[in-house]
């Protein structure tokens, strides 16, 4: 959970490719289903808050959270001519808001990086706990599929104007952890490569695993879909997005 602290300042510089605009209207849509046009959204490892800046523009009242104050201090620097978004710096295991919300969204793997299923489970009822009766919860993972076939035991280079990197790739199949060792060097003023080096680690979950872990927090599974799609997933997806919904709250009312 240290990850993101090295490198911050220069991780949206090699996120220029996220089609960021088509990923929020895709989840806005999944959240319009469920009737939720406005309100409090929590951003659940909002990184560098592009994604938290954008649902603000679609006119939600936006709380991101992140557990690096390096990327936090860069999501914050591009709120100068806007402080409607609350940041705060909490690990999301154990984060605290001041009340409910209507939804919470979690992307680009963010889950992932939880590597326990009980730490996994303390996080949905974090996220039970602080969303409003019949509140949804939106995620993505990275399938089991995309660790094992396309980025286990590879290595990725790219070299740009602006630096260049190196993405190793290493794929336990027994514990389902993915390690990513990433080097980046990048171009300073004077002409000079400062070097960045960090190891991350992602797990990878069956979906049936994560119905269960949410259920025991108390919400209901929803759905799962496909990337992108409103569709199930397929064998091959890279990616999929889970629904579950607060349920309990209105009981009795």
């Amino acid at each position: 959970m240290k990850a993101y602290s090295g490198f911050a300042e220069i991780y949206d510089i090699f996120m220029d490719n996220v089609p960021y605009e088509a990923w929020k209207d895709y989840l806005v849509q999944i959240l319009e289903k469920f009737g939720i046009t406005d309100g409090i959204i929590l951003d659940l490892g909002c990184g560098t808050g592009k994604m938290t800046r954008l649902f603000a523009k679609e006119g939600y009242d936006m709380i991101g959270i992140d557990a690096s104050e390096e990327m936090l201090a860069i999501a914050m620097e591009q709120e100068k001519e806007d402080s409607s978004i609350l940041y705060l710096n909490q690990d999301m295991r154990e984060f605290e808001l001041y009340g409910t919300v209507k939804a919470v969204i979690s992307i680009c793997d963010s889950m992932n990086y939880i590597l326990e299923e009980d730490e996994l489970l303390t996080v949905f009822k974090l996220v039970n706990n602080y969303l409003d009766p019949d509140g949804i919860f939106i995620f993505d993972l990275n399938t089991l599929y995309k660790y094992r076939e396309i980025l286990g035991e590879t290595t990725i280079c790219e070299n740009r104007k602006e630096g260049s990197f190196i993405w190793e790739n290493y794929y336990d199949k027994d514990t389902q952890v993915n390690e990513y060792d990433m080097t980046f060097f990048i171009r300073e003023e004077d002409g000079r490569y400062r070097k960045y080096s960090e190891t991350h680690y992602q797990r990878g979950y069956e979906a049936a695993v994560i119905r269960s872990l949410l259920e025991k927090a108390g919400m209901e599974f929803v759905a799962c879909y496909g990337e992108d799609t409103f569709l199930p997933p397929k064998e091959n997806d890279e990616r999929i997005y889970i629904i579950a919904r607060e349920c309990t709250k209105n009981k009795g009312a």
